[in-house]
C-alpha cells in the first residue's frame, strides 16, 4: 500500500471543501411552533375583554415547598412582588378554606368553565380531620394544598389563610389578586364581571372597622395588655374574615412576624376570641391603610345575630329576588380618617362579588337560576 504524500492530502481537502460549504449553507434551523399555531386554536378567552395577551408561560422548575409553616412563609415572602412574566395575563387566585365538602361545586364549575383557564387558579385548604364524602373533582381536582386542622376561637384559621396565600404566591407568579372564600360562599356575578372588577383595582378589598362593640374584650382575650407593645387597643381593628388582597399585601401577610407573634397566642376567653377577624384588618391598617378599600366584597347578613354565626339562607329563601337584593346592597366601609383609605370611599359603591352563608341543600334552587340570574350581568 502506498503512503499518502502531502500533495495528495492537500488535493483531497480541496475536493471536500465545496461539499462542506454547500452543506453548511443549505442547513437551516426550524423555529419552534407555538401551541396556538399547532392546534389552530385562538387563545383569546371567552367573554373577557382584556388588552393583555393570554398565553401559557413555560412551566417553572419544580419547587420544593417547605412543610413547616415558618419556612413556607419565609420562602413565599421572597417571591417577585409584581405579577410575571411581563405581558402575561394577570390571574385571580381563589382560595377555599373548608372543613366540609364543597356543596356548591356544581355552581362554581359553571362559573369557572365559562372562561379561559389561564385567568385563574384554585387552592383549597381542607381540614384533614374532617370527613369528605367524595374527593374534590372537576375544576377542584388536585387543588388541595397541604392542610392542617382548623378550629374556631383559635389562630388556626389565620394560619390556614396564610398557608393558602403562601402556596398561591409560590405556585404561579401571575397571580395578582387573592380571594379567600368558604365552602358556604357562592358567586353573585359571572366570572367575567368578577375578573374585570378585581383586575382593574390596585387596592385590596378588606373590611377595616374601628371602635366596634366588643373591641376591648377581643383585644384583651389573651390577657390584659398581652398584645402590647405590638398591638395597642387604639390600633386594633375588626373586619370580615373574607377578603381580596393584592399581591403586594399577600406578601406582606406571609412576611409578618411581629403582629403574628401576638395573634398566635391562645385566648383565655374563648367567647371573645375571633383572631381571624382581627389579625388581617389590624395588620393592613397599620402597614398600608392607603393600599386598601376598607370593605369586603363578600356579602353576609348579621342582622339580629348574636351567636357568632351569620344568617344562613335556606332553599325556600333562594330565588332571583334574593340574588338581586344581595347585589344591590352597599358594602360597609371603614372609617376613612382612621384607615387612611381613598377620600372618595363615602361615594363608592363597589359591587358584592360573593355571598354567604348558604345551606348545602340550597344548591338545587341556586342551579335553577344560575344561567338566567346569577351569571347574567
Amino acid at each position: 500500500m502506498l503512503s499518502p504524500t502531502p500533495v495528495s492530502l492537500f488535493c483531497t481537502l480541496l475536493l471536500c471543501l465545496p461539499l462542506a460549504v454547500v452543506f453548511t449553507i443549505n442547513t437551516t434551523t426550524t423555529p419552534p411552533t407555538s401551541s396556538s399555531d399547532a392546534t389552530g386554536k385562538n387563545d383569546k378567552p371567552r367573554n373577557i375583554n382584556t388588552k393583555t395577551p393570554i398565553f401559557s408561560a413555560p412551566p417553572p422548575p419544580p419547587m420544593i415547598v417547605p412543610e413547616d409553616d415558618k419556612s413556607l412563609f419565609r420562602v413565599a415572602a421572597r417571591v417577585n412582588p409584581k405579577p410575571s412574566p411581563p405581558g402575561a395575563a394577570k390571574k385571580l387566585a381563589f382560595m377555599f378554606l373548608t372543613t366540609t365538602p364543597l356543596a356548591f361545586a356544581p355552581l362554581w364549575e359553571i362559573y369557572f368553565n365559562s372562561t379561559h383557564p389561564n385567568l385563574y387558579n384554585i387552592y383549597i385548604h381542607a381540614d384533614p380531620t374532617s370527613h369528605y364524602d367524595s374527593p374534590f373533582q372537576g375544576v377542584f381536582s388536585n387543588r388541595v394544598i397541604p392542610s392542617k386542622p382548623t378550629h374556631r376561637f383559635t389562630p388556626t384559621l389565620i394560619s390556614a389563610a396564610r398557608r393558602l396565600l403562601s402556596h398561591a404566591l409560590l405556585h404561579d407568579p401571575s397571580n395578582y389578586m387573592f380571594t379567600l372564600l368558604s365552602s358556604s360562599c357562592i358567586p353573585l356575578h359571572s366570572f367575567n364581571f368578577t375578573y374585570e372588577t378585581l383586575i382593574r383595582s390596585k387596592k385590596s378589598f378588606i373590611e377595616i372597622l374601628k371602635n366596634q362593640p366588643g373591641i376591648e374584650a377581643r383585644w384583651a382575650a389573651r390577657g390584659e395588655e398581652v398584645m402590647l407593645p405590638e398591638v395597642t387597643l387604639e390600633s386594633c381593628r375588626i373586619g370580615s374574615q373574607f377578603w381580596t388582597l393584592t399581591r403586594k399585601h399577600a406578601r406582606l401577610v406571609v412576611r409578618d412576624e411581629r403582629l403574628w407573634s401576638k395573634f398566635k397566642l391562645p385566648c383565655l376567653h374563648w367567647d371573645t376570641c375571633y383572631p381571624e377577624e382581627n389579625y388581617f384588618p389590624t395588620l393592613l391598617s397599620m402597614r398600608d391603610p392607603r393600599g386598601c378599600i376598607p370593605a369586603t366584597l363578600t356579602h353576609v347578613d348579621w342582622r339580629g345575630r348574636s351567636d357568632g354565626h351569620p344568617h344562613t339562607y335556606e332553599p325556600a329563601e333562594v330565588g332571583p329576588e334574593l340574588i338581586l337584593t344581595l347585589r344591590s346592597d352597599r358594602p360597609r366601609y371603614g372609617d376613612e380618617e382612621t384607615n387612611g383609605s381613598v377620600p372618595s370611599s363615602t361615594q363608592r359603591h363597589d359591587p358584592f362579588l360573593f355571598a354567604r352563608k348558604f345551606s348545602p341543600d340550597s344548591i338545587q334552587p341556586l342551579m335553577s337560576i344560575a344561567s338566567d340570574v346569577i351569571f347574567k350581568d
